[in-house]
């Protein structure tokens, strides 16, 4: 916020902060991995490329739990940078999709940036809070694929 700007107050909607936490989060993440040409979704979606490739398009969709369709508008652009590749798989309906050495590159190129921002988050906001936050996400991930409780 700039200087004077006052800072909004919660809501009482709990989804309305959410989502405004979300978007403080993603805009802290991009703004620290710009100089590496990666977004943070970009960023996440490679490293799980990286660490589970190659895989089809959909179990990288349950990996990042993203609509399918969002997830391909998203690799689209990274193929388009040349830090993916597409090839077929066993699945004549799916592709499978790899990391190429430009990726991997880009990759190198973020990955200091993003630990700096994830450093700031522990020193901000701290390590329990955080610890709660990852329990938060988990308990409303489970109440939205109805493991939870119901509303009233």
């Amino acid at each position: 916020m700039p200087a004077g700007k006052p800072i909004p107050k919660p809501s009482v909607c709990v989804c309305l902060n959410v989502r405004r936490a979300s978007r403080a989060i993603t805009k802290l993440y991009d703004q620290a991995l710009k100089p590496s040409g990666l977004k943070v979704t970009q960023f996440s979606a490679l490293m799980n490329i990286d660490a589970h490739g190659p895989l089809t398009t959909s179990a990288l969709a349950k990996i990042l739990m993203l609509e399918r369709t969002t997830l391909v508008r998203n690799l689209k652009l990274l193929e388009n940078a040349g830090f993916i590749e597409n090839s077929p798989s066993p699945d004549p309906r799916e592709r499978q999709i790899s990391i190429t050495a430009h990726g991997r590159h880009a990759i190198g190129q973020a990955q200091t940036r993003w630990r700096t921002v994830q450093r700031q988050m522990k020193q901000q906001i701290g390590t329990e809070q955080l610890q709660m936050l990852g329990h938060l996400v988990t308990v409303l991930e489970g109440m939205a694929d109805g493991q939870g409780t119901s509303p009233p």
